[in-house]
């Protein structure tokens, strides 16, 4: 059952308080009243009296008397008598009225607070939304940290909260982003004595006194230092596709899979892989190199870690197309089981299912989480589901460039 929202809840206080002033204000009227018709009145009628139909009587000065229907003078107890059913008769319209139309102003005023109660919780709850609606934004994509709520206003309860944010996201900001700037700045400094060993270590496997054991070890430590070289590309692009985006450009995703897909295809016929594809027009916004990383990295991963599991062959499908407002890019591949419960944590840096986690396993570990970093950072999502029968079916959507 879905619960009442806060607006709700106060609007339903501000009419509930309000209701209980109204019928505790007309309980203490209504005492007030019936109080006042209690008392005891002795009515003193003198004079002449007419009555209808007959002629004009001079009455005796008795000290209390009335005239009936039928125009009888009645005076002692049977006035006072015909004086108190009056006197009932009366009391009891004027409650019945009283009651009545005031229950319905009650209602009737009481529905009109509640509306005002509304409006009046839709306004003091609007910084609020603004909070809400901020850390949302923040929360579904790490680049939006820039993001602030900069809440104009008197200097109460609410905007020490959203100042409260503002500075709490702040701080992460700067913790983000000299996290990004060290992760570049290490992986820039690392290149140089990289490039430097493995220039080395091919200049002493060609030497022509170079023995077999030399070239040997000179293979193997090209094998690990290849690896680290790949490491450190990674960590270098994921650092890039972490940044905000400051310049776009149009993109279509039919020539990026076009291109992916002939560029990985020496690989995928050395691996015994099919790449089947299916380049839609999909045209969208972004940085380009990093748009092409992203299928190359989907389409690379599904070639890398495909098993025929059901001996129907072994393939990877990438297809691009347009649906609506957004485009999508779909890779499908064949490969081992993944339970369910394992898919998200593959989008994790440096994580690898099973066996993978070995140092040997193929790749860094970083395909993926440049996959979703690169997808967030152009306002687009990612995900991931196992496909019946082994492998995954990966899709990443991205709006659309209307231009």
């Amino acid at each position: 059952m879905r619960r009442l929202s806060l607006r709700g809840r106060l609007t339903l206080l501000y009419g509930g308080l309000f209701m209980v002033a109204g019928v505790l204000l007309l309980g203490v009227t209504y005492a007030l009243f019936n109080a006042n018709l209690g008392q005891q009145y002795r009515v003193l009628i003198k004079g002449t009296y007419v009555n209808p139909g007959t002629t004009q009587k001079a009455l005796p000065p008795p000290d209390a008397y009335v005239m009936n229907k039928d125009g009888a003078v009645l005076s002692g107890p049977d006035a006072e008598r015909v004086l108190a059913q009056q006197r009932d008769q009366v009391r009891a319209a004027a409650v019945k009225t009283f009651l009545t139309q005031g229950s319905i102003a009650l209602v009737a005023v009481g529905a009109l607070a509640a509306g005002f109660g509304w409006l009046v919780a839709g306004r003091v709850l609007a910084p609020l939304h603004r909070v809400t609606d901020t850390a949302r934004r923040i929360s579904a994509s790490p680049s939006a940290l820039h993001e602030r709520i900069a809440l104009k206003g008197p200097d109460d309860e609410v905007k020490n909260l959203a100042d409260a944010f503002d500075t709490m996201v702040e701080r992460l900001d700067h913790s983000f982003d000299g996290q990004r700037r060290f992760v570049a700045n290490a992986s820039h400094e690392l290149r140089t004595p990289l490039t430097l060993g493995r220039a080395l270590v091919e200049v002493a496997m060609h030497r022509r006194t170079a023995s077999a054991d030399v070239k040997e070890l000179g293979e193997s430590l090209l094998t690990i230092n290849a690896r680290h070289e790949q490491l450190i590309e990674g960590l270098l692009i994921l650092a890039d596709s972490e940044k905000q985006l400051t310049t776009t450009y149009p993109v279509n995703f039919a020539d990026i899979v076009t291109h992916v897909a002939g560029q990985l295809a020496g690989e995928a016929d050395a691996a015994g892989v099919e790449v089947i594809r299916g380049a839609g027009d999909a045209p969208t916004r972004g940085d380009a190199l990093l748009l092409e990383r992203l299928v190359h990295n989907l389409v690379e991963n599904g070639i890398r870690h495909n098993t025929d599991q059901q001996g129907t062959g072994r393939w990877v499908r990438v297809i691009s197309k347009t649906v609506g407002d957004q485009v999508e890019v779909v890779v499908t591949n064949t490969g081992p089981e993944i339970p369910p419960y394992e898919v998200e944590a593959l989008f994790k840096p440096f994580y690898r299912l099973g066996a993978e986690r070995l140092v040997g396993g193929k790749g860094a570990g970083l395909g993926l989480s440049i996959v979703r970093s690169v997808a967030e950072a152009h306002g687009g999502t990612v995900t991931a589901v196992p496909r019946a029968g082994g492998g995954l079916e990966i899709t990443v959507v991205l709006p659309v460039d209307p231009g």
